[in-house]
């Protein structure tokens, strides 16, 4: 039997799988392997999904399941996308008619399938897509866009609006996710729009392959100049390779010339960028301010267009209301930010050993059953606290002698570092994530690793908070006046591009006037484990001559005792826990 939803055609025979690992056949009929089961159910603003053209600042319900018929080098959501056996027994079942209920006591507009792709939980979503029509919903979902037309076409009459995520314009950029042709993507984008679907288009932006960028860019404009264009800033997480992560500043010049053939370009992973306003196409006033709010997400700040109507007469090309109160996310809930935090906790996982499917699963299944990540969300902000996530999954695992291993090398250095900075002076620090005006929380994790290792985090003067952080005025920045700046490890910035942006937008702060700007490596300052390296690094940068770490040789350490590997400073990437 052949597969019909998705372009890949999977031939499948009597109790066998897919490539997507998500049907079978029975007694002749394929059939979803975990029918109306979800990983994740909780509303959302839309601008997380994200969508910024249809209903902004509307509240909608993201679900999601597992898996993916692609298999991408680098895919953010990797953990959930490739887990299919680990994940299963995480799922709960919730009928079509709960989802819909839920919708509605919630009070939000509709409901969105995203972070992995609908084509893998396929009849449920038509199950799921034709109830909440009948109930008044919108709905919509992100995909990368492999549908068959068969079955796009059952989902087109349910369907208000759409995210199309393009890996690339030519068959080579889609070969590397198991697939053989580009030309599916292309034609479903068409079908979608030409129905009259809300149509935004995601595509991934590596280093070196603009032209691919380009080209999506020119089929787009073909359609409508008034489509959205998501670039995507490309960032390696999993096995992917540094190399092809352009910087923002890159990022923005290749925005810049795509402008100047569609309406509306908007940069993501780009914390402090600009490049996720709407602006008027005719005039170029700031119709919506917007904020980087997570890993492919973003969130409305103000808006000044009553009716989608720039104050210079132009309408611009944006479906339904703007509603005036935002919805917020808590915690890790919401968009990419909960595969984040089941990577932060599968980091612990890996250190003490206990990575192993079955043990996952189960920690899967206790997290969401129990809600533990509104738990997590507070502890891991505070290093002090970190002990207490190790023993409780330590436990969980039953690998408490290695959980007891990690706690107390981690508590050891932790405990240095702080006896020696009891009494020394303390530079104030500012901590920014990607340009200089995104300052992280004030109560972040990294915030509390500056007052840890000796500093005083001018963060922790600021009232305001996003998610993980949110965009400061230019007078704030200047007020704040730090001596020494760190980049977050994270969705960063190069350090001659963080001080030229300064210095071009006269942001003389002493941290710029004397070069006293760093950065990190990946995940040395938040989430994994290695975070305590992190703190050695700090602590040797804001006080040279208290600490003389040697940090290749103190993280060499570090990963032989709990990678069992050596540190290789070449191939360390995003990802939180592979090292």
């Amino acid at each position: 039997m052949k597969c019909e939803i998705c372009e890949i055609g999977c031939h499948m025979e009597e109790e066998s799988l897919g490539k997507c690992r998500m049907y079978t056949v029975k007694d002749g009929v394929m059939a979803e392997r975990f029918p109306h089961c979800y990983s994740t159910m909780f509303p959302i603003s839309i601008e997380t999904m994200p969508a910024l053209h249809f209903y902004p600042n509307h509240k909608f319900l993201q679900v999601s399941s597992m898996g993916c018929n692609f298999s991408c080098g680098g895919c953010i959501s990797e953990i959930l996308t490739t887990g299919t056996e680990t994940l299963s027994a995480a799922l709960k079942q919730v009928s079509p008619e709960k989802v819909v209920e839920k919708a509605l006591s919630n009070g939000c507009k509709g409901i969105a399938f995203c972070i992995n792709d609908p084509t893998v939980s396929f009849f449920s979503f038509c199950s799921l897509a034709r109830l909440a029509k009948e109930n008044h919903l919108m709905v919509g979902f992100s995909t990368n866009g492999y549908f068959t037309r068969q079955a796009l076409d059952q989902l087109i009459p349910f369907t208000d609006f759409v995210n199309i995520g393009v890996k690339g314009f030519s068959d080579d950029r889609y070969k590397p996710c198991g697939v053989p042709s580009a030309a599916p993507v292309f034609r479903n984008i068409r079908h979608l729009f030409e129905a009259g679907v809300h149509v935004e288009v995601a595509a991934i932006y590596m280093k070196g392959l603009e032209n691919e960028v380009r080209k999506i860019a020119a089929f787009v404009a073909s359609l409508s100049m008034d489509i959205p264009l998501q670039i995507m800033r490309f960032v390696p997480f999993g096995e992917a390779v540094m190399e092809f992560e352009p910087s923002i500043r890159e990022s923005e010049s290749l925005c810049r010339e795509l402008k100047k053939q569609l309406s509306h370009v908007y940069l993501f992973n780009a914390p402090g960028s600009e490049f996720l306003d709407t602006c008027c196409p005719d005039c170029g006033r700031t119709m919506i301010s917007r904020e980087f709010f997570g890993p492919m997400g973003s969130r409305n700040i103000e808006t000044s267009m009553p009716g989608n109507v720039c104050s210079c007469g132009k309408k611009v090309a944006i479906k339904g209301t703007y509603a005036l109160e935002r919805y917020n996310e808590y915690g890790f809930f919401g968009g990419y930010r909960t595969t984040r935090a089941f990577e932060m906790l599968h980091a612990i996982m890996v250190c003490i050993g206990a990575d192993d499917p079955e043990k996952l699963s189960a920690l899967w299944f206790h997290l969401i059953e129990t809600d533990y990540l509104r738990a997590f969300h507070e502890l891991v902000q505070l290093p002090e606290s970190y002990g207490e996530i190790i023993d409780y999954l330590a436990k969980r695992a039953g690998q408490e002698e290695n959980g007891n291993l990690l706690k107390q090398y981690i508590q050891e250095k932790f405990d240095f570092v702080q006896s020696r900075t009891q009494d020394v002076k303390r530079p104030l620090v500012y901590y920014a994530m990607g340009y200089p005006l995104f300052a992280l929380n004030p109560e972040r994790f990294e915030t509390n690793l500056v007052q840890a290792a000796g500093g005083t985090c001018v963060n922790k003067q600021l009232t305001r908070e996003g998610k993980p952080g949110f965009t400061l005025t230019k007078e704030e920045f200047m007020a704040l006046n730090p001596d020494i700046i760190f980049i977050s490890g994270f969705l960063s910035c190069p350090v001659s591009d963080f001080y030229d942006y300064c210095v071009r937008n006269d942001l003389g702060v002493n941290a710029v006037k004397n070069r006293r700007i760093y950065d990190h490596f990946p995940s040395w300052d938040f989430g994994s484990p290695r975070w305590i390296l992190g703190l050695m690094h700090i602590a040797g940068i804001l006080h040279p001559g208290v600490f003389s770490f040697k940090m290749e040789e103190e993280a060499d350490e570090f990963y032989q005792r709990f990678y069992h590997k050596s540190f290789d400073a070449t191939h360390v990437n995003r990802s939180f826990y592979r090292g």
